[in-house]
């Protein structure tokens, strides 16, 4: 993308200059990096949207029982759950995201999108929407090519990793990803979808990564299950055309600032937060001793 543009103001500035939808420069984009014609990217991007609404659906009909024991099904659980706390379809958008990042923590196949910690967001939210409003595949193709223009710029300012900006880098950047893609999918004009991306952030700055045991599991699925749900408030928040306030790329500045400022037992190490609570430590404590005691038993079985 730094060959256009390394803001959004520039990618704006650039659409407007050439009249082009918002994904026709990362499809541009990537046909030159990977040396392909755009129907193939298209064809690649069917695929990589087949693998998320798999995850999804495997993550809502097979047994998801991580080697932790973390996680046990609770996708399948909201998902079926008989009371709705607001509405079906959000009841399906928590499921969803839950089981497509569940997918993820029980090694199954999964799209990182940006990263196999955020993985559950992008599916989720687009898996709900094409659901909803029986959006074509072709325009949620474009929402990807959107989704990945705003990883892109949030990586070249801020970053994308949690051992680098904490889970405001992973899910914060997923939810951004997907309140704009869906802020694009369902007409929105420019600004409305950088709002979309800047509510979200400012909604998501400051999160830690503190994973228990250090596995991507617990608190990682939950909150992609959150950040789901942060990602279409920010989108009917954009829509409506209620002002940010605070431009995106200001947004993206004070995501990296904060990133560089948290203490490292904040990012991704297991040395903070809820990683060194009682219980959190007692899990590592039980984990750690299970990894042994297989790798014990796989050094035997090699023995013999």
């Amino acid at each position: 993308m730094s060959l256009l543009f390394d803001s959004f103001k520039d990618w704006q500035t650039h659409c407007e200059a050439n009249n082009e939808p918002l994904y026709k420069s990362v499809l541009d984009y990537e046909t030159e990096l990977r040396g392909k014609s755009e129907t193939q990217i298209f064809e690649n991007l069917s695929k990589a949207f087949g693998v998320m609404k798999d995850a999804v659906e495997t993550g809502l009909k097979e047994e998801m029982i991580s080697r932790s024991g973390m996680i046990n099904n609770g996708a399948k659980k909201v998902y079926r759950y008989p009371t709705p706390v607001l509405s079906l379809e959000f009841q399906h958008l928590i499921a969803r995201s839950l089981a497509a990042k569940e997918v993820n923590s029980c090694m199954g196949r999964i799209v990182a999108a940006p990263t196999a910690g955020a993985s559950g967001i992008l599916p989720g939210t687009l898996y709900t929407l094409q659901e909803i409003h029986r959006i074509e595949e072709h325009k949620i193709l474009e929402g990807l090519l959107v989704a990945a223009g705003i990883a892109l710029i949030i990586e070249q300012n801020a970053s994308l990793a949690g051992a680098v900006g904490g889970c405001q880098a992973e899910t914060g950047s997923a939810a951004a990803m997907a309140s704009g893609a869906m802020v694009y999918c369902l007409g929105g004009d420019i600004n409305q979808v950088f709002g979309a991306v800047a509510i979200t952030i400012q909604c998501m700055l400051g999160l830690v990564c503190d994973p228990v045991a250090g596995l991507v599991e617990v608190p990682c699925v939950v909150r992609n299950a959150s950040a789901a749900a942060i990602a279409f408030s920010s989108a009917q928040i954009s829509l409506a055309n209620v002002n940010a306030v605070i431009p995106v790329d200001e947004c993206v500045a004070a995501m990296g600032e904060i990133g560089q400022s948290m203490e490292s037992r904040y990012k991704e190490t297991a040395l903070g937060g809820l990683a060194t609570t009682s219980t959190g430590q007692q899990i590592s404590k039980r984990v750690l001793i299970h990894d042994i005691e297989m790798l014990d038993d796989e050094e035997e079985d090699i023995g013999n």
